[in-house]
C-alpha cells in the first residue's frame, strides 16, 4: 500500500475525471444518440483507475460505491412505485379521469400558469417534487398534449412548479438535509429561502403567462377535443370518485406519512379503483403494476397518452441512477471532489465571493456526480465552518445549497433526476431543459443577493460568542480519569 501523501488527488487528476465525464457524456448524446448509461460506466473505470493508481484499493472505492448507493435507496425505490402507481391509476381510471376533466376545464392560454401553480401547491404540500410529477404531472401531460402544447415546453412547466413546491415544503427530504448539513433550523431555513424561492418562481410563471400567448390566439379544436373525450370516457368509467386516490396521497403525506408508504398506499387504492370501477381483473393489475398498460381506444392520440408505466418502464432509469451513485461513490471517495473545492475555496474573499463559491460548487457537484443530494450535502459540510468563522448565519449556507443544489439537477442531462422524468414523461431532458425557468433563475437570484448584501444574515454577537466558546472547548478537551 502505498503511503497516505502519494495518495493525495491532484488537481490534475480531477480534471482528467471530469474532462472524460463531458467529453464521452456529449459526444454519445450528441453525436451518437446514445444514452448516459455507458459514459457513466466508463467514467467510474476511469475514476477507478485513477483512483488505484493513487494507491487506494478495490476495496476501498467498492465501499463509496456501496455507501452512495445506500444513501440514495429510498429515491431508487420510489422510482419503482411511482412505475406501479402510473401503471394501476392509469388502469383504474384515475389518469383517465383528470385528463378528461383537464381538457374541458383549462385553456392554452393559461394552462402553462396553471400547470405550474398546480404541482407547485400539490408538491409544497407533500413535500415531493417526484412524487407530484409521478402523479399529478402525468395528468397534466395529458392534458397539455391534448391542448396541442409541445412536451418540452409543459414539463419544463411543470417541474418548476413542483421543484418550487419541493424546496418551501417542511416535508421534503431536501429542505431538511440543508439546514442538517450546514448548521440551520428547519423553519429559519424555510423562511429564509423565500427570499430567493418566491421571486424566481414569480419570474418563471411570468414567463410561463407570456409563452402561454402564444396559444392564445390558437383556436382549440373542440371536434378533436370531443374526439379525444370520448375515446376516454369510452374506454374507462370516468367519476370524480377517481380522484380519491391522490387526494389520500396528499392527505397522507401532510400527515406526515413517509413518502414511499404513501405513494405505495395510492398505487393499492389505483388497483382497487380499477377491480371495482374498471371491471379488471388481478391479472390484469399484475400486468399493469408490472409491465404497463396498453390502451386501445382507436385514437392513436389517446393510446399514446394512456400507454406506460409499470415497474419495467422505470428499469432503465433506475439503472441510470444507480450508475450516477456508483461514479458519486467514486469520486467522494478518492477525493476528486475535495480538490477542486478546495481551490473554489481559496477565491472566496468577500462574502459575495463566498456565496458565488457555494453555488458555483453546489452546481458542479450536480454536474460532477448527477446526485441532487450530493450537490447539498458536500458543500453543506464543506462551507459550514467557513460561514460560522465570517459571521455569516448558517442559513444563508442551506439557501445556497437549495438555490443551486435541488433546484439545478433537472437541468443535467445524466442525472438521476433527470433519469426519473424522462422515464416518467417519456421526454428527453434536451426537450424540457430550455423551459426549467425556476431552475435557472433561483441560482442567478442568490448570486445577485449575495453580492449585494440582500438578505444575507450574520451571526448575532452572543452567538459569535457562543462559536468561540465551543470552538475553545473543542480544541481543550477536559480528560476525566
Amino acid at each position: 500500500m502505498k503511503d497516505k501523501k502519494s495518495r493525495k488527488i491532484t488537481l490534475a487528476d480531477a480534471f482528467i475525471v471530469f474532462a472524460f465525464l463531458i467529453v464521452s457524456m456529449l459526444s454519445t448524446i450528441l453525436l451518437f444518440g446514445g444514452k448516459p448509461h455507458i459514459p457513466l460506466v466508463a467514467s467510474i473505470v476511469v475514476a477507478s483507475t485513477i483512483g488505484m493508481l493513487k494507491g487506494f484499493s478495490w476495496a476501498e472505492i467498492e465501499a463509496g460505491i456501496i455507501d452512495s448507493i445506500a444513501s440514495a435507496m429510498a429515491s431508487i425505490l420510489m422510482l419503482l412505485v411511482v412505475g406501479i402507481i402510473i401503471g394501476t391509476w392509469t388502469l383504474g381510471g384515475v389518469v383517465p379521469t383528470m385528463i378528461y376533466y383537464g381538457l374541458e376545464l383549462l385553456s392554452p392560454k393559461i394552462f402553462l400558469v396553471t400547470a405550474c401553480a398546480i404541482c407547485g401547491v400539490v408538491s409544497l404540500f407533500t413535500g415531493s417534487s417526484w412524487g407530484t410529477l409521478g402523479t399529478v404531472g402525468v395528468a397534466l401531460l395529458g392534458v397539455g398534449r391534448g391542448l396541442g402544447i409541445p412536451d418540452g415546453l409543459i414539463v419544463g412547466a411543470l417541474i418548476s412548479g413542483s421543484y418550487f413546491g419541493d424546496k418551501l415544503s417542511p416535508l421534503s427530504d431536501t429542505t431538511n438535509l440543508a439546514p442538517a448539513v450546514s448548521g440551520a433550523t428547519l423553519f429559519d431555513h424555510v423562511r429564509h429561502m423565500m427570499y430567493t424561492t418566491i421571486p424566481s418562481i414569480l419570474i418563471a410563471m411570468a414567463i410561463y403567462g407570456v409563452l402561454g400567448l402564444k396559444f392564445a390566439g390558437t383556436e382549440l379544436d373542440y371536434d378533436k377535443i370531443s374526439i379525444l373525450r370520448n375515446a376516454i370516457s369510452g374506454s374507462f368509467k370516468v367519476s370524480l370518485l377517481m380522484f380519491l386516490p391522490p387526494a389520500v396521497v396528499i392527505m397522507l403525506v401532510i400527515r406526515k406519512v413517509p413518502a414511499l408508504p404513501g405513494l405505495m398506499v395510492g398505487a393499492i387504492l389505483g388497483a382497487v379503483c380499477a377491480a371495482l370501477f374498471q371491471g379488471a381483473g388481478m391479472a390484469d393489475i399484475i400486468r399493469a403494476s408490472h409491465l404497463g398498460v396498453t390502451v386501445n381506444t382507436g385514437v392513436a392520440e389517446v393510446d399514446k397518452l394512456l400507454s406506460g408505466g409499470g415497474i419495467n418502464s422505470m428499469l432503465g432509469t433506475t439503472a441510470l441512477g444507480l450508475l450516477a451513485l456508483s461514479f458519486n461513490g467514486v469520486i467522494e471517495r478518492i477525493g476528486v471532489v475535495n480538490v477542486v473545492i478546495e481551490r473554489i475555496i481559496k477565491f472566496a474573499d468577500t462574502d459575495g465571493k463566498l456565496i458565488f463559491s457555494t453555488l458555483l460548487t453546489s452546481l458542479f457537484i450536480n454536474f460532477a456526480s448527477g446526485v441532487q443530494k450530493c450537490a447539498i450535502a458536500l458543500p453543506g459540510r464543506m462551507y459550514k465552518d467557513i460561514y460560522r468563522q465570517r459571521g455569516l448565519a448558517p442559513k444563508n449556507l442551506s439557501r445556497c445549497c437549495e438555490d443551486a443544489g435541488t433546484v439545478a439537477a433537472p437541468l443535467v442531462p445524466y442525472s438521476t433526476d433527470a433519469a426519473f422524468l424522462s422515464g416518467t414523461f417519456g421526454v428527453d431532458p434536451m426537450m424540457y431543459i430550455p423551459y426549467c425557468f425556476f431552475s435557472m433563475i433561483s441560482p442567478i437570484i442568490s448570486m445577485i443577493f449575495g453580492f449585494t448584501g440582500f438578505s444575507i444574515a450574520k451571526l448575532s454577537p452572543e452567538e459569535m460568542e457562543k462559536i468561540a466558546q465551543e470552538e475553545a472547548a473543542a480544541s481543550n478537551p477536559v480528560v476525566v480519569g
